[in-house]
């Protein structure tokens, strides 16, 4: 009897041992499954740290180019619109590169907006700044975009002024050239008429003057014991056909005093007695001045002074 006891007992013992390897071995392998559940899930977190970090980081990157871009343009507007409309005459080339280069860079934030909004919806990481700030530039963005729109509508318009301008300023030219043209006639018709105005006021003003013995005066064709010259003269007659070859010249305007150096002179040509008068020097007529040009000329504008 002790001995089948002894063998029931070491059987039961046998079997608690077995019972406890085999639960200690259950025990061993499901800690060894959630170590490495736990490994994946620690190498899955640190996978989404990395790739939420560098998504952090390019996005922060990104963010700070695009700010660059639009305080380029939003600084690149601000200097536009103060420049003057006149100006050299390539502004408008200048204006239209400017236009289209803030337009490339706004195309190109844009672009990159929505590449990090892709990568940011793909990666599974909520990151609540981040898109507040995707929604803020594509704002700044939407506003630059119609402020250039509006700029370029104002060079447009700004096109067509100056497209106006030229037309007028064409015309303006043409009428220049016109009325250039017709100043210039205006100024020959004028120059012509002057002309004819001193030479006639030259004509007019045309005298003639002589003065010798009563024979030397007949030798040249003056004086005539016959006939008359337009009634000047009491009792001697000057001819009709008188040569003013035979006379000096002179202008009236100019004409005051006719040098005679004289004992004796006499005037033949009428004039008014009060018009003028015989100066005498060294007991001999040095000269006739005329002291009323006005009264002198009124009947003719010959001057014959016979001497002796």
């Amino acid at each position: 009897m002790k001995t089948e006891r002894k063998t029931v007992l070491a059987g039961i013992s046998g079997l608690l041992i077995l019972l406890v390897i085999v639960i200690a071995g259950m025990v061993i392998l499901k800690n060894k499954t959630q170590i490495e559940q736990l490994n994946q899930q620690n190498s899955n977190l640190t996978t989404t740290i990395e790739v939420r970090d560098s998504l952090v980081n390019e996005m922060t990157r990104t963010f700070d180019e695009i700010e660059q871009n639009l305080t380029f343009v939003r600084n690149k507007r601000a200097e536009m619109v103060t420049i003057p409309q006149e100006g050299v005459k390539n502004q408008k080339e200048i204006l239209v590169a400017d236009v289209k280069l803030m337009n490339e860079m706004l195309e190109e934030s844009s672009i990159k907006i929505d590449e990090l909004d892709k990568k940011l919806k793909s990666s599974g990481i909520e990151i609540k700044s981040f898109k507040n700030k995707i929604a803020k530039l594509n704002l700044m963005i939407t506003e630059q975009d119609n402020n250039i729109q509006q700029l370029r509508t104002e060079i447009e318009q700004r096109d067509y002024k100056i497209a106006e301008m030229d037309v007028q300023l064409v015309k303006l030219q043409r009428d220049i050239v016109s009325k250039d043209d017709s100043i210039v006639t205006k100024s020959q018709i004028i120059a012509e008429k002057a002309q004819t105005i001193v030479e006639r006021e030259n004509e007019i003003n045309k005298a003639y003057f002589v003065a010798g013995s009563y024979d030397q005066l007949v030798k040249k064709g003056i004086l005539t014991k016959e006939g008359g010259f337009l009634g000047i003269a009491k009792n001697i007659s000057i001819r009709d056909d008188v040569k003013e070859s035979n006379f000096t010249k002179l202008d009236m305007r100019n004409a005051s005093k006719f040098p005679l150096n004289t004992k004796k002179a006499k005037l033949i040509s009428e004039h008014p007695d009060n018009s003028y008068r015989l100066v005498e020097q060294n007991d001999k007529i040095a000269y006739l001045e005329i002291e009323n040009p006005q009264e002198f000329w009124k009947l003719t504008k010959y001057v014959i002074v016979e001497t002796k």
